[in-house]
């Protein structure tokens, strides 16, 4: 158990310093409930966020868009989410709004999205596929904002 456990520890260091070495690493590790395990597996699972036209397209990659499910004037209130996306990005997501919960920054947009879905009433899977969804919209904006400005002043 002890070597397995050293095992993880040195792929997690190693993956942390691979991770270092990206250009939208401090934009990505300052964003609230990512730490140094769940920074660079969202940045591997994820990739170049410029790859994504929009940011819904980087919701539907993760797979915690909502599925279509339309049929004439059938048009229903809620849908499930489309799972069609990496499982382990959506595990990763996960765990970032489970901190999100435990710490509660009144400051973070996140945060209060997924505490304004909470005092609606909504179930557990419902604010956190929400919340998900909303924490990768940011995540795309910030992001790529930062990537533009990087490539602006290189260009200067």
């Amino acid at each position: 158990m002890t070597a397995v456990s050293t095992m993880v520890e040195m792929f997690r260091a190693e993956m942390l310093r691979l991770a270092q070495s990206l250009p939208e690493y401090p934009v990505v590790m300052s964003l609230y409930g990512v730490g140094d395990a769940l920074g660079p597996q969202l940045m591997a699972e994820i990739g170049d966020v410029r790859r994504f036209q929009r940011k819904q397209s980087l919701v539907a990659f993760a797979g915690v868009d909502p599925e279509p499910n339309q049929s004439g004037t059938h048009n229903p209130k809620s849908r499930p989410a489309s799972k069609r996306g990496s499982p382990v990005l959506r595990k990763s997501l996960f765990l970032v709004m489970s901190a999100l919960l435990r710490k509660a920054p009144a400051d973070d947009p996140v945060y209060q999205f997924i505490d304004k879905k909470r005092a609606e009433g909504k179930p557990y899977y419902v604010y956190m596929t929400a919340g998900a969804t909303k924490f990768l919209r940011v995540y795309y904006g910030r992001v790529k904002e930062y990537l533009n400005s990087l490539e602006s002043n290189s260009e200067a």
